[in-house]
C-alpha cells in the first residue's frame, strides 16, 4: 500500500511526540528484533524505531530490512530515528485521509 503526500503528512504528525518503542543495540537489525516490530505494528500501527549507530548507508540498510520484513512503509526518517507504518487489516487503529 503506496501512502499519498497527505497521508505522510498526517502520520508524521501523529509521530511527531511518539517516543521510540523498538531500540535497535549494537546487534542492529536482527530476526528477533523484526519479529517483535512486527508485533508492535500490529498492535499500534505507527512505530518510532531508534537505529543503532553506523553510517548513513548502515543505517539504509537497516530500515530496508525491518520495513521489507514487515512489509511496512518508511513514513519519516532523520538521523537515527525512522517512523514506520503498517495498517492492521483486522482492526484499524488510525483513518487516514484520502
Amino acid at each position: 500500500m503506496a501512502l499519498s503526500p497527505s497521508q505522510r503528512r498526517y502520520l508524521r504528525s501523529l509521530a511527531h511526540d511518539l517516543k521510540p518503542l523498538i531500540l535497535l543495540g549494537a546487534k542492529g537489525a536482527t530476526d528477533a528484533v523484526l519479529k517483535e516490530l512486527d508485533q508492535t505494528l500490529s498492535h499500534h500501527e505507527l512505530v518510532k524505531v531508534k537505529l543503532s549507530g553506523g553510517d548513513k548507508e548502515e543505517r539504509d540498510a537497516q530500515i530496508n530490512f525491518l520495513a521489507e520484513g514487515t512489509k511496512s512503509e518508511n513514513v519519516q526518517q532523520i538521523g537515527h530515528i525512522v517512523v514506520l507504518f503498517r495498517r492492521n487489516e483486522d482492526e484499524p487503529k488510525l483513518a487516514l485521509p484520502r
